[in-house]
């Protein structure tokens, strides 16, 4: 904990605190579907719910650049006080979330054949999970949306709101898919329709409360210059292209740590799983302090303010300091307990008492990453966040070849560490040796 709160640190908690609350939220929308579908009376339906949330999750996930990229670029521009590139940057980037969305809609037939290909749904699950899937699949236009709208409003420093779209997401979906459940007696039609009018109204609220606190700005400054410019447009897909290539590279690490437990056999793939909810809810937490770090080190680096971008990253890692050292000391004491809490499985408990040491290592060997992730998004400096990533990805492939006959799950374990690890070092190496002393603030 910093010694002292200043003014910069009560900037970075402006900004952090409502973004842990979003990130803690997020996986309540499934949660909620989970818990309806399980009283059903088949696990048909959980496996349903199961893999249409894999699926969407997975999907949505490597196109995170449409929120990443335009956080970035959008603080920059607060930063130098252009308020119509502001403006151009929000319109461009729903439009191309919509164009996204809308090619995703229409190849809706074999992208659902291609995900139920990979995940590999047993037979009973599969047209449950379809019918899932042909219902959530057009809420890919306000997911996508919503990812350019969140941007935008961390780029403008602004997280209060995300939060408030957020919790109301949770509530319409609750209130919506138990109605259509329990009243209107739908099964997983129900479900998936009560998620689909949670993604729309979520995308409405985020549209109403632009235009309650920024439509004199966008008005302003909608038509001053063109807004598809084709520089600007190279620029935005240059920075999106590394998001998604750097994404990539975390998709095919997650999938494999995934595939490799599973091909251990149930009771390590359960394992595994319920042990990395700890690091996930690590990264809950850590994502606050990352977005802080978009949003003030691109709006420094806008500005060309390297007292105050020095000044914002010393006090962004005294904090990540902090969280690391308050969730390490907690999973050394307590994380046997918790697994408890997420399981009552007696096998799977008893497996985790072999690999939990793992978890111990998991807060400090990331938290570096997190930090840089959001610094690099801010200043828009994506190459070393794509390098570092693929590096890392490689490290993780070697290493868990070179020992898995060796050490078994153990083999994993260790080389999820060394990579997220070896992320945070090699950014840490570009920013000191490529970034701070070339950029030009």
């Amino acid at each position: 904990m910093p010694p002292k709160m200043n003014h910069r640190d009560r900037q970075i908690l402006q900004i952090a605190l409502p973004s842990i609350v979003s990130n803690i939220t997020v996986p309540l929308l499934g949660m909620i579907d989970v818990a309806i579908v399980g009283h059903m009376g088949s696990a048909a339906y959980i496996g349903a719910v199961a893999v249409g949330s894999m699926i969407f999750n997975l999907v949505y996930w490597l196109f995170g650049f449409l929120r990443m990229g335009t956080s970035g670029t959008t603080s920059q521009a607060l930063g130098r006080r252009d308020f119509a590139e502001i403006t151009h940057l929000l319109v461009r980037s729903i439009s191309i979330s919509f164009g996204i969305a809308f090619g995703l809609i229409i190849c809706q037939a074999p992208l659902k054949w291609l995900m139920f290909w990979l995940i590999s749904p047993t037979a009973d699950v599969i047209p449950f999970a379809s019918t899932y899937f042909n219902i959530v699949i057009w809420g890919a236009p306000a997911m996508l949306g919503l990812y350019s709208l969140m941007g935008w409003y961390i780029g403008m420093q602004n997280t209060r709101i995300p939060m408030l779209i957020s919790i109301m997401q949770n509530v319409v979906n609750i209130l919506s898919s138990l109605s259509l459940v329990y009243v209107f007696g739908m099964k997983m039609e129900g479900v998936a329709l009560g998620t689909l009018i949670a993604q729309y109204s979520g995308f409405i609220l985020a549209i109403v409360l632009l235009l309650r606190y920024y439509r004199r700005m966008l008005k302003a400054q909608y038509l001053r210059g063109p807004i598809f410019q084709k520089s600007q447009m190279l620029k935005f897909f240059q920075i999106n292209r590394d998001i998604f290539l750097r994404t990539l590279c975390l998709v095919a690490v997650n999938l494999f740590f995934t595939a490799a437990g599973a091909r251990n056999g149930a009771i390590i793939l359960s394992t595994n799983a319920v042990m990395m909810q700890l690091y996930l809810f690590f990264s809950y937490f850590m994502d606050g302090f990352a977005y802080a770090g978009e949003a003030l080190c691109g709006r420094m680096y806008g500005a060309r303010n390297r007292e105050g971008f020095s000044e914002t990253l010393r006090r962004l890692f005294r904090w990540a300091t902090a969280v690391t050292m308050i969730f390490s000391a907690v999973y050394i004491v307590a994380s046997l307990p918790i697994v408890e809490i997420l399981t009552n499985e007696p096998e799977v408990i008893s497996t985790a008492h072999t690999f939990i040491s793992w978890v111990w290592l998991l807060p400090i060997s990331g938290a570096l990453a997190f930090i840089w992730d959001g610094v690099f998004i801010g200043i828009t400096a994506t190459r070393g966040m794509l390098v570092s990533s693929f590096i890392s990805s490689l490290l993780f492939f070697i290493v868990y070849i070179a020992l898995s006959s060796y050490l078994g799950n153990h083999a994993l374990w260790l080389a999820q560490i060394i990579y997220l690890l070896s992320r945070g070092i090699i950014q840490s190496f570009w920013f000191k040796n490529l970034i701070y002393h070339t950029y030009r603030f």
